[in-house]
């Protein structure tokens, strides 16, 4: 497979401060549609890494603006589960893609979260004219046009979109999940290193869901 990509990756401190969400300045001359793709899970300890990719359409942007839509972590969990129903509505194609803990393991966490945004696009319905895709590494083996932003979560509505709508899923995941493990406290740290999280992992050692290749999962009971 051919890796088509884009030379460099957009810092968003490069930007001036007055600039504008990306699909309306500096994307806005590009035909056709934009995949927003981003992650989330990447420094759990528990769970998979989850990435989502969306596509919204041109008259969905204003929209998204008028509620301030931003960063997945710069929202409520209640706005966050707001802003996935309504982007999920106004969304062409959505598609939500993940890496096991055991591929983590076996791959890097790196990888596995490249191979988790590379499964989102793949799902897509819809095929976009070239994907956003959130930090500085490209995709892998992805057929399709890609440019790397750094902090693209605050520079693209796309990416913030699918930011949110990524977290929601995990989080979402990791709750069902919560009640078999309940020692770990994954109901208030959907996976992360807590104080109570990491107590529970030197106690009870991990269990099959958590990352082994993680060194606060390196724990035997």
């Amino acid at each position: 497979m051919v890796e088509i990509e884009q030379s460099a990756a957009i810092d968003s401190s490069a930007l001036s401060s007055e600039s504008s969400w990306l699909e309306l300045s500096a994307m806005s001359i590009i035909p056709g549609l934009i995949a927003g793709v981003d992650e989330v899970g990447r420094g759990a300890l528990f769970g998979p890494v989850v990435a989502a990719a969306v596509i919204l359409p041109a008259c969905a942007l204003s929209e998204l603006i008028a509620v301030d839509i931003k960063d997945s972590k710069k929202l409520s969990s209640y706005r966050r589960t707001q802003l996935a129903q309504l982007i999920s509505a106004l969304a062409i194609d959505w598609r939500i893609g993940f890496a096991s803990t055991a591929e983590i393991d076996q791959m890097n966490i790196l990888q596995a979260t490249l191979l988790a945004m590379k499964r989102a696009v793949q799902k897509l319905k819809v095929q976009p004219t070239i994907c956003l895709v959130d930090g500085n590494q490209s995709i892998k083996n992805l057929l399709l046009p890609q440019q790397t932003i750094v902090k693209g979560d605050e520079r693209s509505l796309s990416i913030a979109a699918a930011s949110i709508v990524a977290k929601v899923w995990r989080d979402e995941l990791v709750l069902r999940l919560a009640a078999k493990y309940p020692m770990y406290d994954l109901a208030r740290n959907k996976g992360y290193g807590s104080q109570k999280h990491l107590l529970a992992l030197r106690q009870y050692g991990p269990s099959p869901l958590h990352r082994k290749s993680f060194r606060p999962c390196q724990f035997e009971c």
